[in-house]
């Protein structure tokens, strides 16, 4: 066996390991999401939402780091609780997290109504910003996957210049698809070896909670964060609304304004429908049950020997 075949071997049966540790339940291996079970959470159309700020997420999310907690967080804006109605798999990425984060005001303003008064917005551009700008964090590393060609690595350096404490070890530039054999090798052979703290992916809703919840299993990295379009936001693509706008729930039609051609089926489809579903939840007419938590057996097809089918041999 040469060596190559032989680290794949024993990186594939590490990877299962790690996959069958999420599955088994009676093992912690995703403790930040029994971490979350006792939380106090918003009903948004079945999808429960954290009714948390800023500070306390920062909070949970450096416990989890320093206990290695490993798991994904979600944001949840008006956008994804549709998606989520539509698509079972995004329920279960949301209801297995370790945290799902409110990240628009309409979310907030549901959490408000359920009499969590201090609920507040936590946006992942905002997110992505405490994490890397406060100190506390800095002895942790970061891995940047998502966005175009050359995105991710100009959001490494502006960081860089930004915060230079921070560390980001690597980035990488996914396909718009699902990855192939040979590219999901070489992404979990890659980070065994970089070792991230935090994963950032920005591939947008509901492609990033789904890659999450196969690949957290499968990465050595302790979080995972599906941060949308932040990576845009931050090497100027986007361009950001003044906090007035986002208090005022309207960051969606700032947003469209730059890019109607991209967006402007996605809040014809979402907006009108969201608005009236949650007001026959509000109202008591109609009422949504979180969702369960998805299989995680599920998680092993296609990995480890998949990704490794040289382990196999002799």
């Amino acid at each position: 066996m040469t060596p190559q075949i032989q680290y794949a071997s024993n990186f594939a049966l590490h990877a299962q390991e790690r996959a069958e540790e999420y599955a088994g339940s009676a093992r912690p291996a995703n403790r930040a999401a029994l971490t979350r079970a006792r939380q106090p959470h918003a009903n948004v159309l079945g999808i429960e939402v954290e009714a948390i700020d800023m500070d306390r997420a920062l909070d949970r999310i450096e416990h989890a780091l320093a206990a290695r907690e490993k798991g994904w967080v979600c944001m949840a804006g008006v956008h994804g609780i549709m998606e989520a109605q539509r698509d079972p798999a995004l329920r279960y990425a949301y209801a297995d997290a370790a945290m799902t984060l409110p990240d628009g005001m309409p979310t907030v303003w549901v959490g408000r109504r359920q009499r969590f008064k201090k609920m507040q917005r936590v946006a992942g551009p905002d997110l992505i910003l405490e994490v890397f700008g406060r100190r506390r964090f800095a002895h942790y590393t970061h891995f940047l996957y998502g966005g175009k060609p050359g995105v991710a690595e100009e959001l490494a350096n502006n960081f860089a210049q930004r915060f230079p404490w921070a560390h980001v070890v690597g980035t990488y530039t996914p396909p718009f698809r699902d990855l192939s054999t040979e590219e999901e090798r070489a992404l979990i052979t890659r980070l065994g070896f970089l070792r991230p703290s935090i994963v950032w992916v920005g591939i947008s809703t509901p492609r990033q909670e789904k890659f999450m919840r196969k690949y957290s299993p499968l990465l050595d990295t302790t979080l995972m964060f599906g941060v949308g379009a932040a990576f845009d936001y931050h090497t100027g693509r986007i361009k950001d609304s003044a906090q007035w706008v986002k208090r005022a729930g309207l960051q969606w039609l700032h947003r469209l304004v730059q890019d109607p051609g991209h967006l402007w089926w996605r809040y014809l489809r979402n907006n009108p429908a969201f608005m009236c579903k949650i007001a026959l939840q509000l109202s008591g007419l109609k009422s949504y049950s979180g969702a369960e938590r998805g299989d995680p057996h599920e998680l092993l097809r296609g990995s480890a020997a998949t990704l490794y089918p040289e382990s196999n041999s002799g």
